[in-house]
């Protein structure tokens, strides 16, 4: 068996170095009008797929012929090493250059992730010169720097992560042998399945959030699975035979980190609801680590552990209690003692956590994604403070092509043209529409139409024909006051009956067609996890209450979380900027924290179940079952938060706000979830707890 684990390491782990190049944009993809739209734009009008900016500025003392002739040496050497793409210059363009800052666009027809070898070369045509500054931006650029800062935010979070795992290990074992294997197991789990998802990069576009949603997911489960199996098999060991150990902890732990995993493999299962991307990558990205993880646990593990057997607790150095400490038998006396009190005050404790939840500002995260640290993210800065006009961001700009039949300049197509385009024009919230008749200054189409018809004026409007006519189609811009109603007016005019077929695109629809297709097949998602954690739990410990019970406590910790993550994130406190949340964080923090909070709920009841059916008594049972399980539990959400929790303090936002979503979340699981409502619950239902139709009650062990 371990032979047969090196050789998959091995060939899995020389495709894992290749994984980061394969890796491209931040998988906010959906097939519907945007992408359309986005086709006709390159196709009938010419507008390339991939635009980089060059940010030009100078200090006050360099004169602006010296600056020009910058510009122009700059521009060459661009050339130079565009391959293929075309340079739209600011010299001579008014709109595209101020006194001591100017701008130029390199534009390719090739879509951003297949520009990457582009953007390096060209920083290097970047000179640096005395007076002078130069930096590139631009979705492409923008999106590879995104590439290098999640690799370094993994290397960040790993350097964090690991050696403090390390210690929790240590203070759980006090062996360096016991410790380390967890690690090892982790370590093997995350490379493999990083192989692996090489290998879907051939059938689908894999996001570069992959690099720390895998590590992320896999190296807590593969170590608390490791956790879970190597506690059981050394309390085993003591009293049995290194196989006999082996064999019940299979059927103990090895049982319950498959019920663990099949919970945590549905909860990223429900994201492949969502038509989009990122969640489908995330959701193949954690279901290969979760299968890897449990395969290794059941397989690698057990072999393992046979090879060093009672070595287990070799290299102590630190000393461990073999009988299991009390205080977690008195506080959960403690708390079971008052039930009702205590459920009360955790109640009260989690919705007022949740308060803030009703303030939540979900958006689709952009450039701001990326650290300001960054030259790519300051050069985009400053483009939109010196050259976009308010309510001329792409933000709140939409497309709208207008597609006639038959030729688009012919009178009669004109006319309906101008008619849609005023309604237009007339709608609430437009604050200006960019069209062929507002740039030539000719409102009336049949004044525009013998315009054309006349040499003279034909030559006058012939850029404007150019650039916003095809044979059947009309380009215009329109422009609104917010995102929020450029998103509404996108979405209500795209059902609407007109005279010319409508194409709608740019930055509003996108992001009305991302929010709108969450809206509506996240419920499905959620709701699939919820009903097949219901039944998976229900096989697991043939009861009714306890799946429901877990189900309602992990929804009302999930939302006292999210209300947190709100008042820190967007309330700005504990030294952060404030910052709206990114749209895939509560999606995520949901279907990934559902599933791993039940990872705790599994090994905790498991125990309880285990005791419940030798003595038959609920309450002993409920103490025996915490005691026996408090510390290695503790131990392992204590790795989990720091494994997840080491991601806050990385640069790429949403990834940040993920880190520290899923770690409040696991912490709050932990702590106010698993120390008081568990024991409070357990009491308050006794053997209600276990009823399943006709089950039987086991008997009551009596004293001999």
């Amino acid at each position: 068996m371990i032979v047969l684990w090196c050789i998959f390491i091995i060939f899995f782990g020389f495709f894992a170095s290749k994984l980061p190049t394969v890796l491209s944009g931040n998988g906010f993809e959906y097939d519907g009008s945007y992408m359309r739209t986005q086709a006709i734009l390159e196709e009938e009008f010419n507008q390339n797929q991939s635009s980089i900016l060059f940010i030009f500025e100078k200090e006050n003392k360099i004169s602006q012929a010296e600056f020009e002739n910058y510009i122009e040496d700059t521009l060459v050497r661009i050339d130079l090493d565009a391959n293929s793409g075309t340079i739209l210059s600011p010299l001579g363009q008014k709109e595209m250059m101020k006194e001591n800052i100017a701008y130029a666009v390199l534009s390719y027809e090739d879509k951003p992730e297949n520009i990457g070898k582009e953007i390096r070369s060209l920083s290097s045509s970047l000179e640096e010169k005395p007076g002078f500054n130069v930096e590139m931006t631009g979705g492409p650029v923008i999106e590879e720097d995104l590439n290098v800062a999640s690799q370094k935010d993994l290397a960040k979070a790993e350097m964090i992560a690991l050696p403090i795992a390390l210690i929790i290990l240590l203070l759980a074992f006090g062996s360096l042998v016991a410790a380390g294997i967890p690690l090892l197991i982790g370590i093997v789990s995350i490379v493999s399945t990083m192989g692996i998802m090489y290998f879907f990069s051939y059938q689908m576009n894999l996001t570069i959030f992959i690099l720390n949603i895998v590590p992320m997911i896999g190296l807590a489960l593969s170590i608390d699975f490791a956790l879970l199996f190597i506690d059981r098999f050394r309390e085993e060991v003591r009293k049995a035979s290194i196989k006999e150990a082996i064999e019940i902890t299979l059927a103990t732990a090895g049982r319950s980190i498959v019920f663990s995993g099949l919970c945590v493999f549905i909860g990223l299962l429900g994201l492949m609801f969502i038509e989009i991307d990122i969640f489908r990558n995330v959701a193949l990205g954690g279901m290969t680590v979760v299968f890897v993880s449990v395969l290794s646990a059941l397989t690698f593990l057990p072999a393992v552990l046979s090879l060093i057997g009672k070595n287990i607790n070799k290299y102590s150095i630190l000393k461990v209690a073999s009988v299991r400490s009390p205080l977690w038998r008195r506080f959960a006396t403690f708390v079971m003692n008052r039930p009702v009190i205590m459920v009360l005050v955790t109640l009260v404790l989690l919705i007022t956590a949740l308060l803030p939840v009703k303030d939540m500002n979900l958006v689709v995260p952009g450039a701001d994604a990326l650290p300001t640290s960054y030259d790519s993210r300051v050069a985009y800065d400053k483009y939109k403070m010196n050259f976009v006009e308010k309510n001329k961001s792409e933000d709140v700009k939409a497309v709208v092509i207008l597609e006639s039949n038959g030729e688009i300049l012919d009178e009669d197509n004109l006319i309906k043209a101008e008619s849609m385009l005023s309604s237009i024009t007339e709608s609430d919230d437009v604050v200006s529409v960019e069209s062929p008749f507002t740039l030539s200054g000719i409102d009336n189409a049949e004044d525009f139409y013998l315009t054309l018809q006349q040499p003279e004026g034909k030559s006058s409007l012939a850029p404007i024909i150019d650039n916003f006519t095809s044979s059947e189609m009309m380009l215009s811009y329109v422009y609104f006051e917010d995102e929020k109603s450029a998103q509404q007016w996108v979405k209500e005019w795209e059902k609407k009956d007109t005279d010319l077929t409508l194409h709608l695109g740019g930055v509003p629809k996108f992001e009305q067609e991302i929010f709108d297709e969450i809206v509506e097949k996240a419920p499905y998602g959620f709701a699939f996890i919820v009903i097949t954690t219901f039944f998976i739990l229900l096989v697991a410990f043939r009861s009714l209450l306890i799946p429901l019970k877990a189900i309602m406590m992990n929804i009302l910790s999930l939302a006292a979380t999210f209300g947190i993550v709100v008042w820190i994130f967007q309330g700005g406190h504990f030294g952060m900027e404030p910052v709206s949340l990114a749209l895939i964080l509560p999606i995520f923090v949901f279907s990934i924290v559902f599933s791993l909070s039940m990872d705790y709920e599994v090994f905790l009841i498991s125990r309880i179940h285990e005791n419940y059916l030798k003595s038959g008594d609920n309450d002993s049972a409920t103490l025996e079952g915490l005691t026996a399980t408090s510390k290695i539990i503790t131990s392992a959400a204590a790795i989990m938060i720091v494994v997840t929790g080491a991601f806050a303090f990385t640069g790429v936002m949403p990834v940040k706000q993920l880190g520290v979503g899923i770690a409040l979340a696991i912490f709050i699981d932990a702590t106010i979830v698993r120390m008081i409502l568990v024991p409070a619950f357990m009491k308050m239902l006794g053997d209600w707890n276990w009823w399943f139709f006709h089950t039987k009650k086991p008997k009551k062990a009596t004293a001999k």
